[in-house]
Formats: C-alpha cells, sequence, structure tokens
C-alpha cells in the first residue's frame, strides 16, 4: 500500500492513471456535452486501447529481424494485431455530426494526440531522485507540507520512525505532529498525532544531533 499523499510510489501505473486523468478531464470539459451515454462507453474503450497499445519493451527496436515490442493490448486480448481505427479524416466539426461514432473516433485522435505527447514526455531521464542524499533520521524535526493549510501555518513535527527500503533509502518515515492549539495555562489541548509521510513531502529543518 502507498503511503498518504505519495501515489507516485505507485510506479508507472500511478504516472499512467494520472496522464489518462488529466487528458479526460480537460477533453470532457469542453466536449462531454456532444457525448451521451452510450457515446461516452464508447469513448472510454478507445482511449484504453491507445494506452495499452505502449511498448513495454524497447530492447529489439534497432534489430530489424527482431520481435514486435510487447504491448499491454497483446496480453489482454492474446492477439499481435493492432485494432486500427475506422478509415478517414475526423474534423472539428465531427463533434456536431449526427453520427455520433464520428463524435467518439474525432475525441479519440485528440485523446490520443496529447496522451503521446505527455508519455512520450514521460520516457526521458528525470532529474530529479536520481542522486542519493541523506536519509532522514529518528529525532530529525521537519516541517510537514500540507497544502491545505492557511498561509503562515508551519505545522513542526519529529521523526519517531524510518522506513528504509530494500536499496538502504529512507522514501518515508513516521512523525509525530503536535497541535498548536493551547488551552488558557499555555499546555497543548489535544493531543499529539502519528502520521506517515513521504520524504519529499517533508523539508529538514533541524537534523538530529548524532551520537
Amino acid at each position: 500500500m502507498n503511503v498518504p499523499h505519495a501515489s507516485h510510489m505507485g510506479g508507472i501505473w500511478e504516472r499512467q492513471i494520472r496522464t489518462v486523468r488529466n487528458i479526460l478531464t480537460a477533453l470532457l470539459s469542453n466536449h462531454g456535452s456532444q457525448l451521451d451515454d452510450e457515446s461516452l462507453c464508447t469513448f472510454f474503450p478507445e482511449a484504453e486501447a491507445i494506452v495499452n497499445c505502449r511498448p513495454l519493451t524497447v530492447d529489439d527496436l534497432a534489430n530489424a529481424d527482431g520481435p514486435v515490442p510487447l504491448a499491454p493490448c497483446q496480453l489482454l486480448t492474446m492477439k499481435s494485431s493492432v485494432v486500427l481505427p475506422p478509415p478517414g479524416v475526423f474534423q472539428r466539426a465531427d463533434l456536431y455530426s449526427r453520427k455520433r461514432w464520428r463524435r467518439v473516433q474525432y475525441l479519440a485522435n485528440e485523446f490520443w494526440n496529447k496522451w503521446k505527447a505527455d508519455y512520450l514526455q514521460s520516457m526521458q531521464t528525470r532529474q530529479k531522485w536520481v542522486k542519493a542524499r541523506r536519509n532522514m533520521a529518528v529525532d530529525d524535526v521537519v516541517i510537514v507540507k500540507d497544502n491545505s493549510l492557511p498561509r503562515n501555518c508551519w505545522p513542526l513535527a519529529r521523526v519517531v520512525q524510518t522506513y528504509p527500503s530494500d536499496d538502504g533509502l529512507v522514501r518515508k518515515v513516521k512523525v509525530l505532529v503536535a497541535d498548536s492549539s493551547l488551552d488558557k495555562d499555555g499546555r497543548r489541548s489535544k493531543a499529539s498525532v502519528l502520521l506517515e509521510r513521504p520524504v519529499h513531502k517533508l523539508v529538514l529543518f533541524i537534523p538530529c544531533t548524532e551520537t
């Protein structure tokens, strides 16, 4: 299970969900009124087919005699051939066509163009999280990032437990967060809370003193 606020730890499948969701949100917010229930149910499998046709292996792409790159659709359908779209050129005017299948095909082409650009960008080398840095340690004082809090609220926490991965790097920790509410005697009115958070949602404020 992914730690809260760290959906990126799901790997490639979470990244694909985000890409597909962003594209569908943009398309349906602008053109969703042109689709009825049946057209929408047809459009989703078209988008699914596009995503599942991406290659999973690229080792043999330079070999002309090599096998065809494996794709998820081949594992799902047990077929090596890809179902091609209907012939013809689909333009923006097809959104207002009486033939609902033309509306779906135009949106499917739009999904393909946007998804292809985002997917190819995700294949590039990323500069973030490629170098090892100092691991979070117990008793580190950190600032917890929380976009839901109003401005000038800086929740401080103390690391009470770390969860090293198999490679020895700490990617998630358990922190003790104290509530800032005080009673009239200056004592905290609420109990502290233990939360699990990914390290990219924390900012190291005061490192622990190593002995």
